[in-house]
């Protein structure tokens, strides 16, 4: 039953291939609108969560039109995965870039000009290449995919100059269709988008930006180290998960110290060797419960269905790279945690970074754009979900499923001990010219005898000992929150702090200045939304029954194994969601288990009657 060559397909309906190949009975949100603009010859610009099916918007078109679908993607790390998740399938995929010697590009030029292809990914940067342009001109194209098209907007997070390149398809191959797709774009993104790529007749696709299976957290960081693997120890233990850390030493030392708690953990940044950088993906992506602790170097792209949980140590530099690299949580629409770490330094940090950094004035007046509603998101004492959502002009209502809709933090008038802290910056510039950071001001508030204070005579100033109504870590607060707010700034390399010019109307007492008490953290809640639909036959949300378990777990001890013979991730094999359709419905006969969501005719064929002995076993036992 395995699937037949392009030409034979050509008269099969979207729908049918769906069911037949992809093992699913419906589309979900707008894939079926998408899915017909593309096969109609219209081109499409597509706006689609992490999760949410952009793949089959191009993948299902490739298959009923004539050609070969060419896939652009800056991912080459993981086009080996993405293909043979799709020859899984009986789709007849290959790839061309760098990794591949000259006979393995000859054997698949081949393979294109002769019309044995369904799906070809190209890196961008090979379609600077003449030779490249010319090989497809050979070849009878079915349209042009164009993903992650983030990447062409530099006012976006991920910007690659290669993409800017990308309008020779429309000027080469006019009639064919191009389908760009991204998880995220604000409305100037996805503007600038279209201008480059030359889509200004696409007809756009917008869906929800929701992702109610997740959680998004964001708490105070104290220890970051000890937080992270009390909520890995508490509510994640044995699961998948992505830490992201800024620096590389910071992702060194996490990797280190969670391997020291008996957490498996595997460190990816730039400065690794590529060999390591290759071994350590390729054992997260094929083992189950590796958690990778990396820098944003690592993720986009990764198609890993059962991440439970994306952990930020240090704060993201924009919402869009925030929403993209949690959206690598619960993609197979299971519960799953967003959680983020947040603190003053890393304020400082960002503030500093931006001023200090390259690039014009307009540049750095974006960065700090992006770096204001990142800090509006982690200060809000509304939903996340909603502050989130409204990022990407999306209205929403609180979702009762983030940290501030369970445990709603309290809101009181700072505007005194703002005052205050202002005061002393005040003061110490324009009396004795001299700037500090936060340390050394929280310290003066307080009241403490340091070598410091009295080496500079601190202790004569009238603001010394005023603070003492706020603990240290509150004072903090309230320094992170003034910044937060664009009341003080940073200055330097120091980081020494300055008052904004926000900060007038709050010392002549015309401004209050609320902030925020964090209270009773909030943990993981079975709490969801009824509308979260999940893949397969699971719901966001929903629990496996005890009765299941065991099954699920023989399955996922089968799938590993499975995977591990094959040399593919085990997600290539059955996704967690499809085997919990199965633990969950235990089908006796091939047509029973054909019925469960994710279970295609290619892997019927192939994993049928495996599958139907582990239940038959588990019914004896």
């Amino acid at each position: 039953m395995s699937l037949a060559p392009a030409a034979a397909t050509a008269a099969a309906s979207p729908a049918e291939l769906l069911r037949r190949v992809f093992g699913y009975e419906e589309f979900r949100g707008l894939q079926e609108r998408i899915i017909h603009r593309v096969v109609g010859g219209g081109d499409a610009l597509v706006l689609m969560p992490t999760g949410g099916g952009k793949s089959l918007c191009y993948q299902i078109p490739a298959l009923v039109r004539e050609g070969t679908g060419v896939v652009v993607s800056p991912l080459i790390a993981l086009m080996q995965d993405q293909v043979d998740a799709l020859n899984a399938v009986g789709v007849r995929a290959a790839f061309l870039n760098s990794t591949q010697d000259a006979e393995q590009r000859r054997l698949v030029e081949q393979q294109l000009v002769a019309g044995e292809l369904d799906l070809l990914y190209l890196a961008p940067e090979r379609l600077r290449l003449e030779s490249s342009l010319a090989l497809l001109d050979r070849a009878r194209i079915a349209l042009f995919a164009i993903d992650e098209a983030h990447c062409v907007s530099q006012w976006g997070h991920d910007f690659r100059p290669d993409y800017l390149a990308l309008s020779v398809l429309h000027e080469r191959w006019p009639r064919v269709p191009r389908i760009a797709l991204t998880a995220t774009a604000t409305e100037q993104t996805r503007r600038e988008i279209a201008q480059r790529l030359d889509l200004g007749s696409a007809e756009q696709f917008v869906s929800s930006f929701d992702r109610p299976n997740i959680q998004y957290r964001i708490e105070p960081k104290a220890q970051s180290t000890a937080q992270l693997v009390k909520l890995i120890e508490s509510e994640h233990p044995g699961e998948a998960g992505i830490v992201y850390c800024l620096s590389r030493n910071s992702v060194e030392r996490t990797a280190d110290a969670l391997v020291a708690h008996g957490i498996p953990a595997l460190p990816y940044h730039a400065g690794l060797d590529q060999a390591v950088r290759r071994r350590n993906q390729a054992r997260f992506l094929r083992e189950d419960g590796v958690v990778m602790v990396a820098t944003i170097a690592f993720g986009m792209g990764i198609d890993k269905p059962d991440v439970r949980f994306v952990a930020h140590l240090d704060l993201p530099k924009s919402v869009e790279g925030y929403y993209q690299e949690t959206g690598r949580a619960g993609r197979d629409g299971l519960p799953s945690t967003a959680w983020l770490a947040y603190g003053l330094q890393d304020v400082v940090q960002q503030r500093r970074m931006i001023d200090d950094g390259e690039g014009d004035v307009a540049h750095k007046r974006r960065q700090s754009a992006h770096l204001d509603a990142m800090l509006a998101l982690c200060e809000t004492v509304q939903c996340r979900r909603v502050q989130l959502l409204s990022y990407f002009g999306q209205p929403s209502e609180p979702c009762g499923n983030c940290d501030t809709c369970l445990a709603p933090p309290e809101t009181w008038d700072g505007t005194v001990p703002a005052q205050k802290l202002l005061s002393t910056i005040v003061r110490l510039d324009r009396e004795r010219g001299q700037r500090f950071g936060a340390g050394h001001l929280i310290d003066i508030l307080l009241g403490r005898d340091t070598e410091r204070i009295r080496q500079q005579q601190h202790d004569q100033l009238r603001t010394y000992g005023i603070g003492g109504e706020l603990s240290e870590q509150e004072w903090r607060g309230v320094v992170r929150q003034l910044l937060a707010q664009g009341v003080l700034a940073v200055q330097g390399e120091y980081g020494v702090l300055v008052i904004a010019d926000a900060a007038r109307p709050v010392l002549d007492g015309t401004r209050t200045v609320m902030l925020r008490r964090e209270t009773r953290r909030a943990t993981r809640s079975a709490r969801s939304r009824s509308g979260a639909a999940g893949a397969g036959t699971a719901r966001a949300g929903a629990e496996l029954p005890g009765a299941a378990q065991p099954l699920f777990e023989r399955l996922r001890a089968w799938r590993s194994e499975v995977a591990r013979e094959a040399g593919v991730p085990a997600y290539v094999v059955f996704g967690d969601a499809t085997l919990r359709g199965i633990a969950v419905s235990e089908p006796r006969t091939l047509e029973e288990l054909a019925s469960v969501s994710g279970v295609g005719e290619k892997k019927l064929e192939s994993y049928g009657d495996a599958v139907l002995a582990l239940v038959a076993e588990g019914a004896a036992a």
